[in-house]
Formats: C-alpha cells, structure tokens, sequence
C-alpha cells in the first residue's frame, strides 16, 4: 500500500493569509501545507480520505487520474468542502463516486451540497453513492479492509481509520482507552498535533508525543500542523528518532 500525505495543515492551511511570521514566510516546501487529506493506493484501488478546500489543487498536484472512493471523518468545512471536484471522476470513470461517511456526516454533506442530493439531472452535478460507516463496524472497499476508530474533537465524535499496518487519526484530542487498542503497534501511525499549547480540541505536541509513546508504532507522523508549531526543520529536530513531521506531497509504502 502506499500513502500520499496530500495536505498536513490546519483549517486555514499554512502560510495563512496575511501572515509574515517565520513559518508562513519560509521559503522551505515543507512549510507549505494544504488541508489534511491522504491518497490510499491499494493494489488497483485508489481512495481518498477526507475532501478539503485544497482537493482540486491536491488531485492535480498528484497527478490522480483515477479515484474509486472517498471516506470521510468528519464534516467540517476542511474536510468536505471540495466535495463537488469530485465529478471530474465522474467523467473519466463514467460511474458514480462512491463515498463512505457516518449518518451524521452524511446529513452535513445533504445540507452542504443540497443540489447533489436534489435528484436533478441538470448536467455536471457530481453523481455520488452514499455508503454509511455503522459507528466502528470494519468494512471493506473493493477487498481493502478498514478498521474505524471513534474519537473526540472536543466534543464532536471523528472517526479514524487503520487499514493493515496504517493508522490514521486527524482533528482529535481524545481516544477512549478500547478505540487505543486498535492502533497500537502500527506499522505508522499518523496523528494531528496542532501547535505546542493545549487546545480545546485538538492535540498539543506533548501531547501527541505522549500517546505516540503509548500506541507504540513502528514510526509515526504528525499532521494538522499550524504556523504556530515552528518551521518544519525545527521542530524534526525536536522529535524522537521514529516520529517526524509529514509534509505535503511525502509518500510512504507499506507491506
């Protein structure tokens, strides 16, 4: 399987706008994050979890000419807004996308995206298949299997997901003691770290440090990063030897 971190910043990305600080004016590629989503490529089947702001500029800065479906982990705006980009796939595969989502997300996505849903045949509206994620039931896409793993953001429950040795958790600052035990001892662990301050909802660097610690992965990469983290090549120097910074456009394979 191989991962491609498309984004690895927050909601407003980095650099922000209007901000000159040492990290939004650095001129290190690293420092320049989209918003968080990932490419899965298993075997043939290619998927993408969550469809940020950025997913056009993501599918063309890949290079992704083929995606057979979406998973989403939450709904908010940069995660799901660039939903709609979703129907150049329409026209290249000439079949509806196939997206899995919670029933809660799925009624955020009807509201979004009120004319997708709308039984229109205007031309151009994205065509989707719903498909819903039952709390943390595994399900399986064209013969991948995926593991969801409930957490909080603040008070908002997120999914996560382990396929095989790969665990990926974003916009979290809270995994109850059983959703634990399905990541521990991944391969790779990603895992968001907003900035080195506790927030309300989402993980301080110590803090994702700590549970990295306690998961126990083979290496582990934190995501959702903010200018207020540092420059990339700052903070990696900071890290234990099997953690390090994701950064847009890194691509990793897995057994």
């Amino acid at each position: 399987m191989k991962v491609t971190f498309l984004g690895t910043g927050t909601s407003q990305g980095v650099p922000l706008i209007g901000c000159r600080c040492a990290v939004c004016t650095s001129d290190d590629a690293r420092d320049k994050r989209l918003r968080c989503s990932i490419l899965l490529e298993d075997g043939s089947s290619v998927f993408v979890i969550d469809t940020g702001p950025d997913f056009r500029q993501q599918m063309l800065r890949a290079n992704v000419s083929r995606l057979d479906a979406v998973i989403f982990t939450h709904e908010h705006k940069d995660h799901i807004a660039g939903l709609d980009d979703v129907r150049a796939f329409n026209y290249l595969s000439d079949k509806h996308m196939d997206v899995y989502a919670s029933d809660r997300v799925q009624q955020a996505l009807k509201r979004e995206f009120a004319y997708i849903f709308s039984n229109s045949d205007y031309p151009g509206i994205p065509k989707i298949n719903l498909h819903t994620i039952h709390d943390t039931v595994p399900f399986e896409i064209l013969n991948t299997a995926f593991i969801p793993v409930e957490a909080l953001h603040y008070k908002l429950p997120v999914l996560g997901f382990r396929i095989g040795g790969f665990s990926y958790i974003t916009d979290a600052n809270f995994i109850a003691d059983s959703e634990k035990e399905k990541l521990k001892n991944s391969d790779v662990l990603v895992l968001n770290a907003l900035r080195r301050e506790k927030h309300v909802s989402h993980y301080s660097l110590a803090e994702a440090l700590q549970l990295i610690e306690e998961l126990n992965p083979g290496k582990a990469y934190l995501i959702h990063l903010s200018h207020q983290m540092g420059r990339h090549a700052d903070v990696e120097k900071e890290l234990p030897e099997n953690v390090h910074c994701a950064y847009d456009g890194l691509q990793l394979t897995l057994n």
